[in-house]
């Protein structure tokens, strides 16, 4: 029989590998996690290698959680919608509406922050790639999460023209343009009724205090 000493020391000179789909359901249950840690032989390597990978691994995510890097973005349903949301923010988000230039919340905001789906909170843009377009409507040359962004073709109107669209709650955006100001050359024209603000100073108590390295660097390079 090997000693626990020899066991350890052996683990430790192993990369631990895991599959995130099964430590998905342990980490949601900590106290299973730990109960099947007193049913392990130390002696044995498999079971006592796998429930160091679960445990690493989940640590690792819930520490990305806290920092926002793991965050369940849903569309709720209709009727809390319509609670949850002012006429203009269901009609552009829902119906594909426009809000008035130069009278919404946004297009003149110089604050430091993100801006994220006003129905499911998924990040979508930044102030730091926010820029004066005098269209009336915030205009930005990047998205802040590209996979949380989707283009669509829009021929409403007689016109072909590129729609812009929230990945996981479905929301209309706005449209994306070719004018745009260098590197990008585009320019995302949003309604501000689809977004809701994030300062910078609650990005963390919010859930998204892993976009706080952002600014700092900004600050950093003043």
């Amino acid at each position: 029989m090997r000693s626990l000493g020899r066991v350890v020391r052996a683990r430790r000179r192993r990369t631990v590998s895991y599959n995130i789909n099964e430590t998905l359901p342990a980490i949601l249950d900590l106290r299973k996690l730990f109960a099947r840690a007193g049913r392990f032989d130390l002696t044995q390597e498999v079971p006592l290698s796998k429930f160091y990978a679960t445990l690493i691994a989940g640590l690792s995510l819930l520490a990305m959680a806290a920092a926002g890097g793991w965050m369940n973005f849903k569309k709720p349903a209709d009727p809390e919608l319509k609670k949850k949301l002012t006429p203009i923010q269901y009609e552009v988000t829902q119906h594909e509406g426009t809000e008035p230039a130069f009278r919404n919340e946004y297009w003149e905001n110089h604050k430091a922050g993100i801006y994220v789906d006003v129905v499911s909170g998924e990040p979508l843009f930044s102030s730091l790639d926010k820029f004066e377009s005098g269209t009336g409507w915030p205009s930005f040359t990047k998205p802040l999460e590209p996979a949380n962004v989707v283009n669509k073709t829009d021929r409403k109107f007689f016109m072909v023209r590129t729609e812009v669209r929230s990945k996981h709650a479905d929301s209309h955006l706005g449209h994306l343009f070719d004018d745009g100001p260098p590197p990008t050359g585009q320019r995302y024209c949003m309604n501000s009724a689809s977004l809701r603000f994030v300062p910078v100073e609650k990005l963390e108590a919010e859930g998204y205090g892993k976009y706080l390295p952002l600014f700092k660097k900004q600050e950093a390079h003043k």
